[in-house]
């Protein structure tokens, strides 16, 4: 993140977020609260005679406008489907995406709902019928500026990033440098097994947080991260525990899944690889963010010794688990 960037979030006064919503005619009673987010900055808003709404102003730089909308059409599709998901409010201008004082943002409403119990095979099947009917629709099309989850994004770019900048211990850059030669070198072996995976447009970031559950069911929320990639991306965030635990996990969501959808098993073996990824791409994450005051206050243990240490020794397991056999469901 460059200086820039940093000036635009601290100009983001409690003024500033309600004078926005003044511009697209929403008038706020006065409460603001402030939502648990990083990337963006994502607001709660009283509205006079109205229900409270949620206001997203996005991080400067991260998406051009045409991804952003990209990312809206996609949810909308998935609303016409009846697919419960929280798309942007398109106000009376007719927009979807808004400016003011050189933000974008985008206004939401307020959806509540508690975590899914995932250790309930009924609850992990709901999700997967879910998932299968996003990704159906996810398939139809491909996204255009929106980019791809692959090993180069994921993996490559964030790995170089890191080196480059000086973020990693010099006692511990050799031992980093060879463990993520090694952890790519496994993420690209188990593409190889799994063959030519097709890619469809995906929610990109599945892991429960993002899923809210009611009495009526789950509903997905917060798209920002939505991009290309193969279907077990959706999938294998929803997994945890010991291996059997995860097989039969695994089993309960494609029940549900291919109902919808079907599935290609030949990405099971990227489960491990995209964990991975994920591993490689979330260091550099924090890393690209950490001018910002938000990220050294909210994650005070990043860039210790302690910090890569752990994060060398996660990677030398993934080494191993990338060449076992992948999961498979029963």
């Amino acid at each position: 993140m460059n200086s820039s960037e940093q000036l635009s979030f601290s100009a983001l006064t409690p003024d500033c977020v309600l004078d926005a919503l003044e511009s697209v005619g929403l008038y706020s009673d006065g409460r603001l609260l402030a939502l648990n987010s990083y990337e963006n900055r994502v607001y709660q808003v009283g509205i006079e005679d109205g229900p409270p709404l949620v206001a997203k102003f996005y991080r400067p730089g991260r998406w051009s406008d045409e991804a952003i909308l990209e990312e809206h059409a996609f949810v909308n599709e998935l609303v016409a489907q009846e697919i419960p998901v929280v798309p942007a409010t398109t106000l009376a201008n007719g927009a979807s995406l808004h400016t003011f004082a050189g933000f974008r943002f985008a206004v939401f409403e307020r959806h509540g709902g508690r975590a899914p119990e995932l250790g309930d095979p009924a609850t992990l099947e709901w999700l997967g019928r879910f998932i299968g009917r996003i990704h159906a629709v996810g398939a139809l099309q491909p996204f255009v500026h929106r980019p791809a989850l692959n090993i180069d994004t994921f993996g490559e770019e964030p790995r170089a990033y890191l080196l480059d900048n000086d973020f990693i211990p010099r006692d511990l850059l050799d031992a980093w440098r060879s463990v993520t030669t090694q952890a790519l070198d496994g993420v690209r072996r188990c593409y190889e097994r799994a063959g030519d995976v097709h890619g469809l447009r995906l929610h990109g970031d599945c892991h429960c947080g993002n899923v809210l559950w009611t009495d009526a069911g789950p509903h997905f929320v917060d798209f920002d991260d939505s991009r290309t990639g193969p279907a077990i991306q959706d999938l294998w965030m929803l997994l945890s525990g010991e291996r059997s635990e995860q097989v039969r996990q695994l089993s309960d969501l494609l029940a549900g899944y291919e109902d919808f959808a079907e599935f290609d098993p030949r990405e099971l073996y990227l489960i491990e690889a995209l964990r991975t990824l994920r591993l490689i791409h979330y260091s550099a994450w924090l890393a690209r963010r950490w001018e910002d005051p938000a990220f050294p206050v909210a994650f005070p243990w990043f860039n210790t010794q302690r910090y890569w240490q752990d994060r060398i020794l996660e990677l030398r397991e993934q080494v191993s688990l990338m060449d076992e056999a992948p999961l498979w469901p029963v």
